[in-house]
């Protein structure tokens, strides 16, 4: 991709594709935007039997799911044909300290500049090789960075982990104020050998954590392959830079196209701000969640139902201020299901605020055996327990 740079005030740049690819992009965004016009439209019945009206009404919902799915690519090609990036020079003293400092590791710096990030603070960008045998590990340039310039530097998630001899990119990004530990336990339907359950977290270089749960319908492989193609599909739009409630609607449109003799499974979200300490809950057919501050505990749900049974799905997203020592307890309905049908929500808050233990994986253990003895051991569902723990960076080892 071809870059121009632009001189800004106090030696700020930016940067942006050039005119011929930005171009290109907005004449690709025109294209959807005129084809999904003409999927566009108003109901209109053909014929007077129910079978008539029932094939006219399918055909239609199709035309709409096809438009709105254009419309919203061309609103993305829109966006990134817009898009600029920022970047600051580094201060003249401070570059030569870090080359001198770092060539005497047997590292060499091509380019160091800073990088604005979401969160308000500045990462650095970093152009650099050595010629070490075997390379070096990017996380000890980190150190020497935090050390250098009084200021804590961890490795993005997206970087190369590995200096070698090739000349590369890395991006080194501040601590965050938070740093989250999960734990999981799960129990797998009895007579089953495949839990539809699935589970995922996702790291960003801007200090987010994402963890997502999907059950799908019933139990064995066929509920497992429900809840894993979404999954799937989930993971790879919100690591494209959707957000998420345009993710999820994209993935209820490609179940919802599928039609409606497959299973549904459902779609359970935490997005977690590691810089901000907040987060966001997105359900669609999930069970209830639990936020737990010392003894205090709070019920998080929303009444959507699960993907694919209808063309658009109706998102809620929940936000929270998260404080050091919380919890976030998420569930398949397995878990509550087997606590009895009255109250078990109830029954798992009072669970959840008595306990005492830090360590989140031995949460997620103890609430899945109680759970299973409430069944009087038996287990009549998937059941899977995700428990993130969230404390400030200084206080987090403790419980590990």
């Amino acid at each position: 991709m071809t870059f121009i740079l632009d001189r800004k005030r106090e030696e700020q740049y930016s940067a942006q594709i050039s005119d011929l690819c930005r171009q290109r992009l907005l004449g690709y965004a025109e294209t959807f935007q005129e084809l999904a016009r003409s999927f566009d439209g108003e109901f209109a019945a053909a014929g007077n039997d129910r079978q008539s009206l029932l094939d006219a009404r399918k055909s239609w919902e199709s035309r709409q799911l096809i438009c709105s799915n254009l419309n919203e690519m061309a609103q993305i090609m829109t966006e990134v044909a817009k898009e600029v990036f920022h970047y600051q020079p580094l201060e003249e003293k401070k570059r030569r300290m870090l080359l001198h400092a770092l060539r005497a590791e047997g590292i060499f710096l091509e380019n160091i500049c800073y990088i604005p990030n979401a969160a308000g603070k500045r990462a650095l960008g970093v152009t650099m090789f050595t010629e070490k045998k075997g390379g070096r590990a990017a996380q000890e340039v980190a150190d020497m960075l935090s050390v250098l310039l009084k200021q804590q530097f961890e490795l993005s998630v997206s970087s190369p982990y590995l200096v070698d001899r090739t000349s590369r990119n890395f991006i080194f990004v501040g601590e965050a104020r938070f740093v989250a530990l999960t734990g999981f336990a799960k129990a797998v339907k009895e007579n089953e050998s495949i839990s539809g359950d699935n589970y995922s977290m996702l790291e960003s270089e801007r200090g987010r954590l994402t963890v997502i749960l999907s059950d799908g319908t019933g139990s064995g492989e066929q509920a497992c392959k429900d809840s894993e193609k979404a999954l799937d599909l989930l993971e790879k739009l919100l690591e494209a830079g959707y957000g998420i409630e345009t993710a999820v609607n994209l993935v209820n449109s490609a179940l919802f196209a599928g039609g409606e003799e497959q299973n549904h499974p459902t779609l359970d979200i935490c997005d977690i701000d590691l810089y901000e300490g907040k987060c966001a809950f997105c359900k669609v057919g999930g069970a209830a969640s639990f936020l737990k501050r010392e003894n205090q505990v709070e019920q998080i749900e929303a009444g959507s139902l699960p993907l694919g049974i209808f063309q658009t799905v109706q998102t809620q997203v929940i936000y929270k201020t998260l404080c050091n020592g919380d919890y976030i307890v998420m569930m398949s309905d397995g878990v509550l299901d087997a606590l009895g049908d009255n109250d078990y929500e109830e029954a798992m808050w009072e669970a959840i605020s008595e306990m005492t233990e830090q360590n989140p994986k031995v949460i997620a253990e103890k609430l899945l055996q109680m759970a299973i003895c409430a069944g009087g051991g038996h287990i009549q569902d998937d059941m899977t327990i995700l428990v993130v723990g969230v404390w400030e960076k200084h206080q987090a080892e403790e419980y590990k």
